[in-house]
């Protein structure tokens, strides 16, 4: 999509004054706001009110199968495009397809926050609410978004309810500059946060199955598929051919696709701007259409990113005109163009008979589908449900609350030397706080943001709790060409103790801009030890940063006592920092990726394979196959409690997978015997599902809350097995001294099958283990 919109503003700007300046052009970009909710079918206007589509005791299907055959070719093509121009005579008003909800409304495209709201909840960026691992509060934000999405709407403030989020790629590679974005690299965390955001976002229940046919917002899968790569060396997402094997595909880049569509029913799918083993994803029928309107049954519109339409023709030389390009989406089961591709070359297409009107209408149908769903062809949207959502549902205490408790529970406490944290509230009597992350408030929210209600930053959470802080910058920005390190190890000197708040920003990873380097960037690396060096005591280091970096060098410094990684916390960033910092808060959050060293830039990143290949020296990728050196490894995260676990239920341990109507099992390149999946109907699977029950104590002074995290590995992998994968995860709270139960279902067919070379699912038979912590229960596997 197009690259968020970020401006570099002089360094003598006071940071108040620049908040205002920025969100001011963001809220003057654009159109004025609307007075009032867009929508179709009025009961006063006589013209239209008997028309079938706008008749409600009719099927959805039949509504927009009216409409569509209403329409001239020439209203059909100029509704092809995100922004839909008014059908004046039917009573239609104008549609903005493009709005973005990432972790909060943003004010962009679609949204303007500049009439009776100004501001919305701006959670931390997904990176860190995914280190939370608690799918319960995923899906609370997500229901918050479609609230306050709600509200924008109702009050006249967007010309749109389809959003374009969540961002499920798999964080694949370190370096990726939208990694920030994502649920990170596990694609069973990818699926689990798809799903949650979806059903939350569109007015579903938790569990799914109670939304029906309406949505209170639609939810957009993206990006659809194998998107990983942005801008590195010399390469773009606009030009790169992904190469992928089937197997990856497989068990890595389309499961959380599969998951959202299948359980989250997203109402929406975005076709990414790269091709796919040489075909653009937004002409690929076997994926649009094939894959996901047939196989995964996907009930929604699908729309090209921001004029990928246009690079099947004029960069991926996959079609020889414009026309062509025309046809290959529409055939492949594209909807509606982000740009305005359709809008210029569909009437000729036609009239050269490579576009068929029926292809035209398909997308009409599925994407007027949509607006009828939101409720926008049924009159007046304000006096029909979720009509009553207005301004005061917006911002509200609940809301902030909960912006509060993402940032908390995702923090991840990366090193504590000598039980360094938290720092004595009484005991603290003079602080400085360096670094030019801790007093900035735009670097709180990431990219893809809205206004946020509020702000606070770490320099402001921490003067809360200790009114002798100083604040000194340190560095003039993220690269720091410019660090002041005399000045800075002046005042350290003086004061009791340090926190350091470091890391990157915008300027250093975004949309269409890839990191090169996976060290903390300038001179950084410089000011962090010398201020460590002449402090009293350890310092505290805080990370802002979306993407892992390799701080190996603090680390292993003795100086610096303790790490936290705070991703980009949101609007109530500063003061979960602070709490964290002095106990007011036991840090609960884990790595959703792996932080891998420096010297891993030496692997391509247009190297799509995910397994290790040794004898190529490639070390493969994520936690599931990366056999190299890590900094710190996915799940890691300490807490200022101690939790120990114990398998205390675990029903099965021997796993009979020979079904009474499958072929004889086979055997791979290994002499593995190996069943397919495929061959396992749903109710044999769920048949053989293992129940697991784990104890957990916590041995602390401090109740806490602790992630639970359940992994599979095999005893020897063989043929491409990761070496471990996740079976799920569960959020608990626990006071000092006690202990909790959590359960888990481990189902063989989901949980300890792969992908094979073909892109098959397959259960190899073998020894096994359970893995929590550091304490495994092994089981077998006959086939």
């Amino acid at each position: 999509m197009a690259s968020f919109f970020f401006f570099f503003f002089p360094h003598t700007m006071k940071l108040p004054m620049f908040a205002a300046v920025f969100f001011a052009v963001l809220s003057l970009t654009g159109a004025a706001s609307c007075s009032k909710p867009l929508y179709a079918c009025d009961s006063s206007n006589s013209l239209t009110k008997t028309l079938p589509f706008c008749k409600t005791s009719l099927s959805i299907k039949k509504r927009a199968h009216d409409l569509v055959s209403r329409l001239t070719l020439n209203e059909k093509i100029l509704q092809l495009v995100n922004t839909a121009p008014a059908i004046p005579r039917l009573g239609i008003p104008a549609y903005e397809w493009w709005s973005e909800a990432l972790h909060g409304v943003a004010n962009r495209h679609g949204i303007r926050l500049n009439g009776t709201i100004k501001a919305v909840t701006s959670f931390p960026q997904v990176i860190l609410t995914a280190a939370t691992f608690d799918a319960d509060l995923w899906y609370r934000i997500a229901k918050v978004i479609g609230t306050e999405a709600r509200a924008v709407y109702n009050v006249g403030q967007a010309k749109g309810l389809t959003f374009w989020a969540p961002n499920i790629n798999v964080f694949r590679d370190p370096r990726w500059g939208r990694g920030q974005e994502t649920p990170g690299e596990d694609p069973t965390v990818a699926g689990i946060y798809s799903v949650a955001y979806v059903r939350g976002i569109q007015g579903d229940s938790k569990k799914g199955g109670k939304l029906g046919n309406r949505l209170k917002a639609s939810a957009c899968c993206k990006h659809f598929t194998a998107y990983d790569l942005d801008r590195w060396n010399g390469i773009t997402r606009y030009v790169f051919d992904a190469e992928v094997t089937m197997q990856d595909m497989a068990d890595t880049y389309q499961p959380p696709f599969k998951s959202c569509v299948e359980k989250g029913r997203s109402s929406g799918i975005m076709c990414a701007y790269n091709k796919v083993n040489g075909v653009p994803s937004c002409a690929d029928h076997h994926l649009l259409t094939a894959t996901a309107r047939r196989e995964w049954k996907f009930n929604g519109y699908i729309v090209s990113d921001c004029d990928a339409v246009s690079l099947v023709h004029e960069t991926h030389n996959y079609a020889k005109t414009p026309e062509d390009a025309v046809a290959d989406v529409l055939r492949a089961g594209m909807d509606v163009n982000c740009g305005s591709y359709l809008k210029e070359h569909t009437e000729s297409a036609v009239e050269k008979n490579v576009v068929a009107v029926t292809d035209i209408d398909r997308a009409l149908h599925n994407l007027f589908s949509i607006r009828m769903r939101l409720g926008l062809f049924d009159g007046n949207p304000t006096k029909l449900p979720f009509g009553h959502i207005g301004p005061n549902q917006v911002c509200t205490r609940e809301h902030q609350n909960l912006a509060l408790q993402t940032a908390r529970d995702g923090i991840v406490l990366l090193k504590n030397s000598a039980n360094l944290l938290p720092l004595s509230k009484s005991k603290t009597l003079s602080l400085a706080v360096i670094g030019h992350n801790a007093d900035n408030p735009i670097m709180l929210i990431g990219n893809y943001a809205g206004i946020p209600c509020k702000f606070v930053t770490p320099f402001q959470g921490l003067k809360s709790y200790v009114k002798e802080t100083i604040y000194h910058k340190g560095c003039n920005w993220a690269n720091c060409t410019d660090a002041t390190i005399d000045q800075a190890v002046k005042i350290v000197k003086s004061v009791d103790y340090v926190v350091m708040v470091m890391g990157l920003d915008q300027t250093q990873e975004r949309e269409d801009f890839d990191r090169t380097y996976l060290g903390l960037p300038g001179k950084q690396n410089k000011l962090i030890p010398e201020v460590a060096k002449a402090a009293k005591r350890p310092v505290v280091l805080v990370i802002l940063s979306g993407g892992p970096v390799d701080i190996s060098s603090a680390k292993y410094n003795e100086k610096v006592g303790s790490i936290l990684w705070a991703g980009y916390p949101g609007q109530a960033g500063g003061t979960a920092i602070a709490e964290i910092i002095f106990g007011d808060h036991n840090p609960g959050g884990r790595l959703p990726v792996t932080w891998y060293p420096q010297n891993f830039i030496k692997v391509p990143m247009t190297d799509m394979r995910m397994r290790a290949d040794s004898s190529l020296g490639y070390p493969g990728r994520t936690y599931r196959f990366y056999t190299g050196p890590k900094v710190y490894e996915f799940g890691y995260g300490l807490s200022y409690s101690n939790f120990l676990y114990k398998f205390t239920s675990v029903s099965e341990n021997k796993l009979y997978l020979s079904h009474p109507t499958a072929t004889q099992p086979a055997k791979n390149s290994d002499s593995v015997r190996y069943t397919l999946v495929s061959k396992l109907d749903k109710k044999f699977c769920e048949s053989k599902a293992m129940n697991v029950t784990i104890g957990v104590r916590n041995e602390g002074e401090m109740a806490g809350k602790h992630s639970v995290l359940l992994f599979v590995k095999p005893k020897k992998p063989v043929n491409g097995s990761p070496l471990k994968q996740l079976v799920g995860f569960k959020k608990v709270e626990i006071n000092a001294g006690d202990r909790s139960e959590v359960e888990f279902l481990l189902n063989p067919c989901e949980h300890a099958s792969k992908a094979n070379e073909e892109g098959l699912m397959v259960i190899d038979e073998g020894s096994y283990s359970l893995v929590i912590g550091d304490v495994e229960h092994p089981f077998d596997i006959f086939v």
